[in-house]
């Protein structure tokens, strides 16, 4: 199991590394901070601990090169605060990453021109639905690694279940807010380049601020 999401994850992290431009990297490094600060809130919920994921709107933001932001939040919570482990890497990278890859790839596109209202929508619809994506793959490989995880009520997959239940709702309201708030400030944030590789906008940056930076 572990040498099977070990590799499922490398593929993973492999195939939002394709293509990547510089210009991708600040966006990037936003999201795993963004990542990394929310997940390091954990709450004890029986045997095992929530938290927020926040992996949805770092699809929203950065579609598919959302495996490099949680990939690098993980190795920093690993070495700097010693959570987590290496052998569970790789099924933590497919299990955040592959919801909100998908949720990304399907709603990102609404919200440059979205309106407060749409934007609510799809921010709490994309926070909510990477919770339960999310889960139910970690449900999914604990049963697979040991069906004893998945018998009776009190379960180890039931525990998870029941927790991330309640987390949906938080992250699906925390995204939402989020995204209506950049939305309103700045449209252009959430807009979609003509190919994942890119981060080109229809209308060029400004010369100054270029040179600002």
């Amino acid at each position: 199991m572990i040498a099977a999401t070990s590799l499922a994850g490398v593929g993973t992290v492999a195939f939002a590394l394709w293509g990547i431009k510089t210009e991708e990297i600040s966006k990037i490094a936003l999201m795993t901070a963004v990542f990394f600060v929310g997940s390091t809130i954990h709450v004890p919920v029986g045997p095992t601990s929530v938290h927020l994921l926040l992996a949805g709107f770092t699809g929203l933001v950065i579609g598919n090169r959302t495996p490099i932001a949680v990939l690098t939040a993980l190795l920093l919570q690993l070495f700097l605060l010693h959570l987590g482990g290496l052998a569970s890497l790789g099924a933590n990278v497919v299990i955040q990453s592959l919801p909100a890859m998908l949720l990304g790839a399907l709603l990102r596109s609404r919200l440059a021109t979205a309106n407060a209202a749409t934007a609510f929508g799809c921010g709490l619809a994309t926070g909510m639905a990477s919770v339960a994506g999310s889960t139910l793959l970690l449900a999914l490989l604990l049963i697979q690694s040991n069906q004893r995880f998945g018998m009776g009520p009190f379960s180890t997959v039931s525990a998870v279940i029941a927790g991330h239940f309640v987390l949906m709702f938080v992250e699906g309201f925390c995204t939402a807010f989020a995204v209506q708030f950049i939305v309103g400030v700045r449209p252009d944030f959430f807009q979609v380049p003509n190919d994942e590789s890119s981060l080109d906008f229809d209308d060029p940056p400004d010369p100054v601020h270029r040179n600002d930076c």
